[in-house]
């Protein structure tokens, strides 16, 4: 195990590991950090958690509850919660922050003057929290996910947006390279759990506010956050993404 971040080189494991397979990099970061945990939320999360299940039985894994969830949603984190036999570390928003912006502006004003400030409230804050608990976090982030955003995501990063002077957080994406195909070859094929709402056309899936099905041919992406401009769809979990882009 590391006994202290600075003795990880990122910069030379992501050169090494940069084209090697989910299995060896989620195996690296699990063999690396005690102190690490599986983001979750969506179908490419799971992936990497049936991945972590057949390399060990001891891993974390925490979500972020924003309150505004598809109850689908909460029906697919219970299930992977039974079907792995794991506990789930749930993160919610500030009750006191979301009462005095819903006060103030409504359940909508998002719609208005756009989603940085609930998804500030009610995703990032309480990520920040979990982060600065941890040396390291493992996430489902994909290149192909957004034209605009992710496509130069390596798999293994110093995390630019929640490390602060004195923490160093480290950032595995282990399915980087892999395509929507895969993630979806992979589900199919080991009978992994996915959200119900992939079978209505859903493939990005947020909270039920700021997500909507697409159309045939549409990317992923766009039933996110539909009315803004395409290459700022980032919530904030991944904001190092934007100011690289």
């Amino acid at each position: 195990m590391v006994a202290a971040q600075t003795k990880f080189d990122v910069a030379a494991l992501e050169a090494e590991y940069s084209q090697k397979s989910p299995r060896e990099i989620l195996k690296l970061a699990l063999e690396s950090f005690d102190n690490i945990a599986i983001s979750f939320s969506g179908a490419e999360d799971v992936v990497l958690i049936d991945i972590a299940s057949k390399i060990t039985k001891d891993f974390r894994v925490f979500t972020l509850d924003t309150g505004r969830l598809h109850s689908e949603t909460y029906q697919f984190l219970d299930e992977v919660r039974k079907h792995y036999g794991i506990k789930i570390e749930v993160m919610f928003p500030d009750a006191a922050e979301v009462q005095a912006m819903v006060e103030e502006k409504g359940m909508f004003s998002f719609y208005q003057d756009g989603h940085k400030e609930c998804c500030g409230i009610r995703k990032v804050r309480p990520l920040r929290r979990k982060l600065n608990t941890l040396d390291a976090w493992i996430t489902g982030q994909r290149k192909d996910q957004s034209p605009g955003t992710r496509n130069g995501i390596p798999v293994i990063e110093n995390d630019g947006a929640f490390s602060t002077p004195d923490h160093e957080l480290i950032k595995f994406n282990p399915l980087a390279n892999w395509s929507s195909a895969q993630v979806w070859e992979y589900i199919r094929a080991l009978g992994v759990p996915y959200n119900k709402l992939h079978e209505r056309g859903f493939i990005s899936i947020g909270c039920e506010p700021c997500t909507r099905a697409v159309l045939p041919n549409q990317h992923e992406r766009e039933g996110r956050w539909w009315w803004e401009e395409a290459t700022q769809k980032e919530c904030g979990l991944h904001s190092a993404n934007v100011k690289n882009a």
